[in-house]
C-alpha cells in the first residue's frame, strides 16, 4: 500500500512539476563574452536580430542576450545571435526578466500567470521555482525585492524566490483584516532600495493613493508600510523608489513630486521635457540605471535622476528612450543613432549613427560588453561597433 501511495505521488509531481512536460537544452561550452566597452566608436552596425515578444526589456546577462517568445526562453551568443542554450514548456510565456543573477520566465496556467522558473543566464540550467498569482499583463521588476505586478494585486520576492509579500486582492486570504484596503486597483509601480511604490485607486478615497510597501514583513500576507497617503491628483504616475526616497510624476504640466521615507513632500520640479508624455499601459516607467544615477525616459525625453535624492540632475530632449552606460560615457537612443552623452551634465558630444531600417518608435537598449542590445518593439537587435 505505501509503495502504491509513494508511486502515486511521484506520478502527480512529474505531472505538475515545472520539470513536467519542458525540454531543457542546457549550454554545451562556456560562452565567449564579447570585449569590454570602450571608446565609443564611430558607428554601430546590426550583428544579428531576433523576435522577443515576452522581454519588455532588453536581457543582457550571463555573458550574452536572452531572447523569449511563445512558449521559449533561449540564450543567444552576444556576438553571432546563435542559440547556446533553451528552455521550453507546453505554457506559453507571460513575461521574462532578469534579476539576482539570473533569468526568470513566467509561464501562464489557466487564467494565472503562475508557473515562474529561474534559469542560469549563462547555461541555462533551472534553478528555483514557484507558483504566483499574478495574472496575464503582469511585469517582474526589481532586484531587491522582486516585484510581480497586478491590476488588483501585487507579490514580492527574495533571491530565492520565496514570497515575501502579498498586497491587494489576495486568494486565499487567512484573515479579513490582513489587508490595508479592499476594492482598489494599481496603475503604476517601482521597487528599489528594499521599497516597493505603488499607485492605487481606492473607492473610499477622493483622489489617488501612494502605498509604499516595505516587504520584510514576518508574515507575507500582512504587508508592511512605510508610508500610504493620497495625492490629492488622480492620474500620476510613479516613476522611482529608492532606500529613502520616491519620484511621482504628477498629471498636467510635468512635475515630478518627491517624498521622503515617511511619506512626507519635499518638494516638485517642474520638467521641461516636451510632449508627448508617456503613459506605460504595462505601470512601469522606463528607467535605467548604471552604478549611479538612473535615466528615465518620458516618451519625449531622458531624465537623470540623482541615485540618492532622485532629484532631476539633467534633461535631454527628443530622445527614444533611456539610454544605457558605455565605458564612461551614456547612450542614448535618438532618431537616427545614439547620442553620446557626459552622464555628468547631460552634454551630447555627437550622435553615433545607426541604421534602424526605417524604426522610428521606442527604443531600449542595454549592452553586453561592447556589444549594445536594443528592443525594438518585439525584435531584439545586437550591434557591434564598427
Amino acid at each position: 500500500m505505501l509503495v502504491v501511495l509513494l508511486a502515486g505521488v511521484a506520478i502527480l509531481y512529474a505531472v505538475q512539476s515545472p520539470a513536467a512536460n519542458t525540454e531543457s537544452v542546457t549550454a554545451a561550452a562556456p560562452a565567449v563574452a564579447p570585449a569590454p566597452a570602450g571608446a565609443v566608436p564611430d558607428g554601430f552596425t546590426e550583428l544579428w536580430r531576433a523576435p522577443s515578444p515576452a522581454t519588455p526589456a532588453p536581457i543582457a546577462a550571463g555573458d550574452g542576450v536572452v531572447v523569449a517568445g511563445g512558449s521559449t526562453v533561449s540564450g543567444r551568443d552576444a556576438r553571432t545571435g546563435q542559440e547556446r542554450w533553451s528552455y521550453t514548456r507546453d505554457l506559453p510565456l507571460c513575461t521574462v526578466a532578469s534579476a539576482f543573477g539570473r533569468v526568470l520566465a513566467d509561464y501562464r496556467n489557466d487564467e494565472y500567470c503562475s508557473e515562474l522558473t529561474a534559469l542560469n543566464p549563462s547555461t541555462g540550467a533551472r534553478g528555483p521555482a514557484r507558483t504566483l498569482d499574478v495574472r496575464p499583463g503582469t511585469r517582474l521588476i526589481g532586484d531587491g525585492p522582486l516585484l510581480a505586478t497586478g491590476p488588483d494585486y501585487l507579490e514580492t520576492m527574495r533571491s530565492d524566490l520565496v514570497r515575501t509579500t502579498e498586497y491587494g486582492n489576495v486568494r486565499a486570504l487567512e484573515e479579513p483584516g490582513d489587508q490595508p484596503r479592499t476594492g482598489c486597483t494599481y496603475s503604476s509601480f517601482a521597487a528599489g532600495g528594499g521599497r516597493v511604490a505603488v499607485a492605487e485607486d481606492c473607492p473610499s478615497d477622493a483622489s489617488q493613493r501612494l502605498t509604499v510597501l516595505r516587504p520584510d514583513s514576518a508574515k507575507g500576507d500582512q504587508p508592511a508600510a512605510d508610508s500610504s497617503a493620497e495625492l490629492g491628483v488622480r492620474g500620476a504616475q510613479v516613476v522611482a523608489v529608492v532606500a529613502d526616497r520616491v519620484a511621482v510624476l504628477l498629471p498636467g504640466e510635468p512635475r515630478l513630486l518627491l517624498l521622503d521615507r515617511s511619506g512626507s513632500r519635499i518638494g516638485e520640479f517642474p520638467l521641461a521635457v516636451g510632449s508627448p508624455v508617456f503613459t506605460p499601459t504595462d505601470g512601469v516607467a522606463r528607467v535605467t540605471r548604471d552604478d549611479g544615477d538612473l535615466y528615465w525616459w518620458t516618451g519625449a525625453a531622458t531624465v537623470a535622476l540623482d541615485r540618492t535624492t532622485l532629484e532631476p540632475l539633467w534633461t535631454l530632449r527628443g530622445t527614444l528612450g533611456p539610454g544605457v552606460p558605455y565605458g564612461d560615457r551614456l547612450l542614448v537612443p535618438v532618431p537616427g543613432g545614439l547620442a553620446d552623452v557626459d552622464p555628468a551634465t547631460g552634454a551630447s558630444r555627437a550622435t553615433v549613427p545607426v541604421d534602424r531600417a526605417g524604426w522610428t518608435g521606442a527604443v531600449q537598449v542595454s549592452a553586453q560588453g561592447s556589444v549594445l542590445v536594443e528592443l525594438r518593439g518585439q525584435d531584439v537587435v545586437a550591434l557591434g561597433p564598427r
